[in-house]
């Protein structure tokens, strides 16, 4: 693993090595669907009986639980290059992007340019918003972002890096476009965050979502949503809950106030679990070097993309520089293979006509060799 990302390591982050060695797993299984679920790690084990250890002791520990959701926010915010008061805690990307919806005032500037690219769920939600006034267009590419963002456009919604091929998309391109013509952009960057670099400000992006139990290496059921000016939206959110108050603690049920930070965007209870694992998934992450991260995967998606077209597979076609963490594997039946190939012991994800084949930091060349041999004997049957 050492000929990956060559050059000087930033003091104080982890070597790919060492990365590796917080997986244990990883000695049993081969995982390269880090773009559908985060492996096992020894940070989220203790993550776990950290809480669990909380309840026995506590009985009732919520300020323990409030402290550990906090201490989340704050990683995310500080992966992102935001302010914890500009990130919300929500449950998934389909919630983040319905209380961005819900706050646009589709009256005046009707039109939500978005992409086929986009992870259905959140292109349902901005279908969704048409009864409310909004017109839906879709545009796959900087060119046709251009020509379909015009003066009467509110929102512009676009992926960091496509869910099913992996296309990183020109976000930071569009924002310019979207900004000039006076509309919102909102970043999709739940295949991005944790294996590359992700900034808010670079991006100039209006809202950003991602979620914690891929590359951030936690749990399903935790998102965060990032608000450049949370107070600034035309409405208030359609959906709320006591998180989303100035005092979640005053208990008064006859005053609706709004914060005036990202929580605002809350709801109720968040998930504890998912808290406490992407605090540690997070942790994890902030001990490397994104840029670092990303090398190494860019060598990993390569090599991998090369030693399977040498054996007759089809895979894709995504420029190197194009690429994020995963590549796709075309197949008949992607579900059948993704299955075969766990029965293998080598762990991929499925959607659409691909088997995503994903890399992190914590994969090494030695991987792709085993999805090759697991290939080679399915193929023989």
């Amino acid at each position: 693993m050492s000929t990956l990302a060559a050059g000087p390591r930033p003091s104080g982050t982890l070597s790919a090595e060492e990365f590796r060695a917080h997986f244990p797993m990883l000695e049993r299984v081969t995982h390269l669907a880090g773009c559908g679920l985060a492996p096992r790690s020894i940070a989220l084990d203790e993550a776990l009986a950290e809480m669990l250890e909380a309840m026995a002791s506590h009985g009732a520990p919520w300020h323990l639980f409030e402290e550990r959701t906090a201490q989340a926010r704050e990683r995310f915010a500080a992966l992102v290059g935001a302010d914890p008061e500009q990130i919300a805690v929500v449950p998934n990307a389909s919630v983040g992007a319905y209380q961005v919806a819900s706050t646009a005032d589709w009256t005046a500037r009707p039109r939500l340019v978005t992409t086929p690219l986009e992870f259905p769920s959140l292109a349902h939600i901005w279908l969704a918003q048409r009864p409310r006034g909004a017109e839906v267009v879709f545009a796959e590419d900087a060119e046709e972002y251009a020509a379909a963002v015009d003066t009467t456009t509110r929102l512009v919604s676009v992926p960091m890096t496509a869910y099913q091929d992996a296309l990183r998309m020109p976000v930071a391109e569009i924002a310019g476009i979207a900004h000039a013509r006076g509309a919102e952009v909102f970043v999709d960057a739940y295949q991005a965050a944790g294996v590359e670099p992700v900034d808010v400000h670079r991006l100039d992006c209006d809202y950003l979502v991602a979620g914690t139990s891929k590359y951030l290496l936690g749990l399903p059921g935790l998102a965060f949503l990032y608000a450049r000016r949370p107070e600034a939206a035309d409405l208030d959110p359609a959906l709320t809950g006591w998180f989303g108050r100035r005092d979640p603690f005053a208990f008064d049920p006859r005053l609706l106030d709004f914060s005036g930070t990202a929580r605002r965007y809350e709801t109720g209870t968040p998930p504890v679990p998912a808290c406490y694992a992407a605090a540690a998934g997070l942790g994890l992450i902030a001990r490397t070097d994104p840029a670092r991260v990303r090398a190494h995967v860019q060598e990993l998606t390569a090599r991998a993309a090369d030693a399977l077209r040498a054996q007759g597979e089809s895979v894709r076609e995504i420029p190197a520089a194009r690429r994020g963490a995963h590549i796709g594997l075309l197949d008949p039946e992607p579900a059948r293979l993704a299955e075969e190939l766990g029965r293998r012991g080598v762990a991929v994800s499925a959607r659409g006509d691909v088997v995503r084949v994903a890399f992190h930091y914590y994969n090494h060349p030695d991987d792709i060799a085993s999805l090759c041999k697991a290939l080679r004997e399915y193929r023989s049957r």
